[in-house]
């Protein structure tokens, strides 16, 4: 995966507070077996009307935030059920970065976990990020990762990452590559694990040949 250091782009305001997964994702796109096609149903109802035109009042649909990477959203975003289709969804719509105050917990989880960032800031700068991607000729957010700290044309803020999640962006692995930097480690645990319990290595196989 490639690492990240900064992100930069630009930003568009979803005022909605407690948007939840099933809302970010329907359910009637979640019928595949793997991750293709989630781009498609991204916020299918609110772009969408109930014929399937675009909504125009709808800020993903303006042609000045067409390409919008950064989402400054309401509070409790990600609530709901645990899909994690839907962060697959934002990744594949283009969005790099999440800024809100609050988090659904299993989204952030989630998201933090396929490396969408997703930044926590207080409620009045939450506000101000707002105005300034709604201000179409400034509504450029710049996240140092590194740093932990966000710039737009009214907000220079800092913000808070787990270690083990600012690792996984700056050295560009995901959950299952920062297990893996743990490897000598995992190893070492499992031959003195054996060496104390030999009667438990293998022991699914073992029981697999004795029938």
């Amino acid at each position: 995966m490639n690492k990240s250091v900064c992100i930069d782009g630009q930003a568009a305001a979803l005022r909605i507070e407690n948007l939840d997964t099933d809302q970010i994702m329907p359910k009637q796109f979640l019928r595949g077996i793997d991750k293709s096609g989630l781009k498609e149903g991204l916020l299918y109802d609110l772009r969408f009307d109930s014929q399937g035109r675009a909504r125009p009042d709808f800020v993903l649909n303006r042609s000045s935030h067409a390409d919008a990477s950064i989402l400054v959203a309401g509070a409790n975003f990600g609530c709901g059920s645990s899909r994690e289709h839907a962060v697959w969804g934002l990744q594949q719509f283009g969005i790099s970065a999440i800024v809100a105050s609050s988090y659904g917990e299993i989204f952030y989880s989630n998201a933090m976990n396929n490396r969408l960032l997703l930044v926590t800031l207080e409620p009045s700068e939450i506000a101000k990020l707002m105005d300034d991607a709604d201000d179409t000729g400034e509504n450029q957010i710049h996240i140092d990762i590194q740093a932990q700290t966000l710039r737009s044309r009214k907000v220079q803020a800092s913000f808070d990452l787990m270690p083990r999640h600012r690792q996984m962006f700056l050295e560009g692995l995901d959950s299952i590559g920062l297990s893996l930097t743990y490897r000598d480690k995992i190893q070492s645990y499992a031959l003195d694990h054996w060496a104390r319990q030999p009667w438990l290595k293998d022991v699914a196989a073992v029981t697999v040949e004795r029938f």
